[in-house]
């Protein structure tokens, strides 16, 4: 069956391409983890993962047990990291299908550890990823609250402490101050750990924004102090979108430079027209007449909404793209429809493709010009582009 016109697609060969640069941002200080995320990012976890694997990436993260169950379906090799840890009860299916654990509560190691003896699972088999508080208030042990969290990892448990992880959540600022106060913080319940006679493989620290803004030599660092191997969690950049630093760097990071310069949109958001008429002076256009024609305009309707993720404070705010040209979007985006203005674009006709996100001709529409006049960042922007948009191959 021939679908509605709004379509998103999702080039998977720039996933692979984007993958490949930010490992040769982070060479030699520290391994990548590819998160994939909330559909990947809403680009599609189905074509985004096994794009990632392809490019080598050995590590995927994702928020869930279900999420990581999707990926292990198409990714049977990669290690798979459950970022947002398990919920009760989901501890056996994530053994199940060999999937890592973010913890930070004592009931989730106490579920982990349950769930890996009634599997058979012997001592030090279940690998878990141990996240601290530096500073979020949001997952992670407090760093104070070590010794019970510590406890769980006894010579006799399945445990096994194979990371210590923390996010760095001002890692988009530019003077990095929060930052090195977050990785000072760390670096002292490291030495805690080591006192208490643990020891874990990895560093799992760090985001996009740390990775471009230059921080994975100093991730690294810190890393090795402690005998450790560093590793970040790039997610938006594998999409092709360098986040955006405050305030604006006055030098660019080399990493930043780079990425600015070679990441490619995975992305391109489409519709059509569905139709064109033209139409008087004094006609209102959409719900609760919001616009009002002050002169002869024609009009086009097209198969995207709110519903599809257009937002709908872009209403009479924004333009998408027709014929390699800007066509505003006029009156509030209904549910499923929408209409632009074609006056000074004689030609446009039904069919006409239109671009929400991607570029056509000399123009461009990026997620970052949405969020802007919708008050939020590119990252909504993605993930709110709703399951009905089917997600393409190119």
């Amino acid at each position: 069956m021939q679908m509605r016109p709004c379509w998103a697609e999702i080039d998977t060969r720039a996933v692979e391409e984007n993958f490949r640069l930010l490992e040769s941002l982070a060479a030699p200080h520290a391994e990548l983890l590819a998160i994939v995320k909330a559909d990947a990012y809403g680009h599609s976890l189905e074509l985004c993962a096994p794009a990632a694997v392809r490019a080598g990436a050995k590590w995927l993260g994702v928020t869930s047990v279900e999420e990581g169950v999707a990926a292990r379906a198409v990714c049977p090799e990669a290690r798979i990291l459950v970022i947002c840890g398990v919920f009760p009860g989901q501890a056996a299916e994530l053994i199940r299908h060999n999937l890592t654990a973010v913890a930070w509560e004592l009931w989730q190691l106490e579920d982990l550890e349950i769930a890996a003896q009634a599997a058979g699972l012997g001592p030090g088999t279940l690998p878990v990823h141990l996240e601290i508080d530096t500073g979020m208030s949001r997952q992670g042990v407090d760093p104070r609250a070590l010794d019970p969290v510590l406890a769980r990892f006894s010579p006799g448990s399945a445990l096994q402490l194979e990371a210590i992880m923390t996010h760095l959540f001002a890692a988009d600022e530019s003077d990095g101050r929060v930052t090195a106060e977050q990785l000072a913080t760390l670096d002292e319940a490291l030495g805690a750990i080591s006192a208490a006679g643990h020891f874990a493989e990895w560093l799992n620290v760090g985001n996009s924004a740390a990775l471009l803004a230059g921080q994975a030599a100093a991730v690294a660092e810190l890393a090795a102090r402690h005998g450790m191997r560093a590793m970040l969690r790039p997610g938006l950049t594998l999409y092709g979108v360098a986040p955006a630093y405050t305030p604006p760097f006055t030098e660019e990071p080399a990493t930043l430079a780079a990425a600015l310069a070679n990441l490619k949109p995975v992305m391109t958001w489409k519709t059509r027209i569905v139709g064109v008429r033209d139409v008087p002076v004094g006609t209102v256009v959409g719900y609760n007449a919001t616009f009002v024609a002050t002169e002869p305009m024609r009009l086009a309707l097209i198969a995207a909404g709110y519903a599809d993720g257009l937002d709908r404070r872009l209403g009479n705010r924004f333009h998408l793209l027709v014929r390699g040209e800007q066509a505003p979007l006029v009156g509030r985006v209904s549910m499923d429809q929408a209409v632009i203005d074609v006056t000074d674009l004689p030609e446009a006709k039904a069919g006409d493709e239109v671009i929400l996100i991607g570029a056509q001709g000399s123009e461009t529409i990026s997620a970052f010009d949405h969020a802007a006049v919708a008050g939020t960042i590119p990252y909504q922007i993605f993930t709110s582009i709703g399951p009905r948009v089917p997600r393409v191959a190119v």
